[in-house]
Formats: structure tokens, sequence, C-alpha cells
């Protein structure tokens, strides 16, 4: 799986690729084989829990200030049980109790490197006012 180390890289993928979802799991493989759970109702889930790297269509700033915004927001799943972030395709087959995509079908794309991350928490810094609700 390629890794990519820049929000341009990320951009360019969706630009490419169509619709793109950010994963946060201990990855691909180990997704394949086991069945997602709401880890507080212990509902079994139609697929896996995503979050959309793609801008809506609404989106009137960057792409790529989308695309640090949901690596940002769910970021701090990276550091538990050993996650890392990935990209994917798949069909969304329903939302999860937060409302997001959950992904069957899927196909992994590339892994989010450091970089990016650290790329990604700059752009979020100085573009939005993050915890303004």
């Amino acid at each position: 799986m390629p890794a990519l180390r820049s929000l341009d890289e990320i951009v360019e993928l969706h630009q490419a690729v169509g619709k793109v979802y950010l994963r946060y799991s201990r990855g691909p493989a180990i997704d394949a084989g086991e069945a997602s759970r709401d880890k507080e109702s212990g509902c079994l889930l139609p697929g896996l829990s995503t979050n959309p790297i793609t801008p809506e269509p609404w989106w009137d700033r960057p792409p790529r200030q989308w695309v640090a915004r949901q690596l940002c927001q769910y970021g701090h799943l990276a550091g538990r049980e050993e996650r890392l972030g990935w990209l994917l395709t798949g069909t969304v087959v329903g939302h999860g109790p937060d409302c997001e995509p959950l992904l069957a079908d899927v196909t992994a794309l590339a892994s989010i490197e450091q970089e990016a991350m650290a790329e990604a928490e700059r752009v979020y810094r100085e573009a939005f006012d993050p915890g303004r609700v």
C-alpha cells in the first residue's frame, strides 16, 4: 500500500479516484478478518466506520483544508491500539451511530504518514478556529 506524505498527495488521490474515505484502525488486513462493532452498544455494523476525505459539493474552500480538517478531527484515533490512518474506497452500506459512512467491499488505497498529519495540523490551525462550536 503506498504511503502518502502530504496533503497534496491525498488531494491528488481523491481527484483521481473519486470518493475516498479515511479510516483509523490496525490496518486493512486485520479489518478484512474482523466484524465491525459499535463500541458503546456492541451492535454489529454492516461495514467499516469511515469519514469522507472527498470534500462535499458545498465546500467553498480549498480541498486541502477539508482534508486537513478531517485528518485532525479524527487524528486522536491514530494513537490508540496501534492504529494507523489509511484511505479506502467502497460501497456505503449505512451510517454508524455518529452518522459516519459505513463501507463494505472496500479497497485499500494508501496509508497516511506522519508528515501528512503534521502538515494537516499546521493547515488546520491556520485555516480554522479549532474548538469553536
